[in-house]
């Protein structure tokens, strides 16, 4: 391995420890905003962070211009529409994860969302894709693994916390699909400024209609704030975008899928939430199945012997 794809693991390790922790600061949050408000500030802070770098690849673009002929640029309206597009399933998903994070621990949503690494291989077979055998072990495993942490509460209950994380996991994989086709419309940091201006908006509005806010909640959620939407927004964001430029696909598999590790490792330090036999087995079902869904990735990033590896 050379020195740039090793630099290039420590980031994207990195980032996952940063998105991960920030399950722990979206816990927190909870006990001094409510949900809404909570997710308006932090994806208007997240939209704010991203506008240095755009300003600044798009200078820097301009004084060294790639070769060959130069891109159209979309039209405002297009960006606009685009990142409307992004936004909604954007706010669905973000909004039954925060609503949901009231209920349950910080590992517990870290790891129920990642069952959206499983759901876009399954949801892409809608729209012509095709999945294979690796798929279907790591749904199952997920889905076990999911039965696991369910069960380690109330025997024969499910968490509703839980249950709506879950539900939320759906919305992220239609966010990944919807994604996947907006990013050759337009600048995948654009269009990531647009969709968290638009979630901030949705959730502003009923934030003002259902949730009361002052001062003294805003002072103890800022941390919380900052952290989820300054720190897992712009920082780490910024940091897979650079660090996904030289890691080989396999190890960028690999390395995003332990946001959920972070997640209930900082749950457990910061939070002191308990974790049972029956959790941290549901836990590696779901790490398990996260990374077997990935394996046609995996393997295809060891198999092309890239010279980076």
């Amino acid at each position: 391995m050379n020195k740039k794809a090793l630099q290039s693991d420590l980031l994207l390790l990195l980032t996952s420890c940063i998105w991960g922790f920030a399950f722990v600061a979206q816990r927190t949050g909870m006990d001094y905003l409510g949900p809404f408000t909570f997710n308006a500030i932090r994806f208007g802070i997240g939209s704010v962070s991203l506008l240095p770098l755009i300003i600044f690849l798009k200078s820097r673009a301009k004084k060294n211009p790639p070769e060959g002929e130069p891109k159209s640029v979309p039209s405002f309206k297009t960006i606009l529409m685009c990142s409307l597009l992004a936004g909604i399933p954007l706010f669905g998903g973000a909004s039954l994860q925060q609503i949901g994070m009231i209920y349950t621990t910080a590992g517990n949503a870290g790891f129920i969302t990642g069952l959206y690494v499983v759901l876009v291989p399954v949801f892409g077979l809608f729209i012509g894709r095709k999945t294979g055998i690796p798929t279907w072990i790591g749904a199952a495993a997920t889905l076990t693994g999911l039965f696991f942490i369910s069960q380690a509460g109330t025997p024969g209950s499910l968490n509703p916390g839980d249950v709506l994380v879950a539900l939320s996991a759906i919305f992220w994989a239609c966010h990944v699909l919807l994604l996947d086709r907006l990013v050759k419309k337009i600048d995948p940091l654009v269009l990531s400024a647009g969709q968290f201006a638009w979630c901030a908006v949705f959730s502003l509005v009923p934030a003002l209609f259902t949730e009361s806010i002052n001062l003294d909640s805003l002072k103890g959620a800022l941390v919380p704030l900052l952290y989820s939407g300054f720190g897992s927004v712009g920082v780490a964001y910024t940091l897979q975008a650079v660090a996904q430029r030289h890691a080989p696909p396999a190890h960028a598999s690999i390395l995003l899928c332990l946001e959920g590790v972070f997640a209930a490792l900082g749950g457990i330090i910061i939070l002191k939430e308990p974790i049972g036999p029956w959790t941290f087995l549901g836990f590696a079902f779901m790490l398990a199945g996260m990374i077997a869904t990935q394996w046609d990735v995996i393997m295809g990033g060891f198999r092309k012997k890239d010279s980076r590896v």
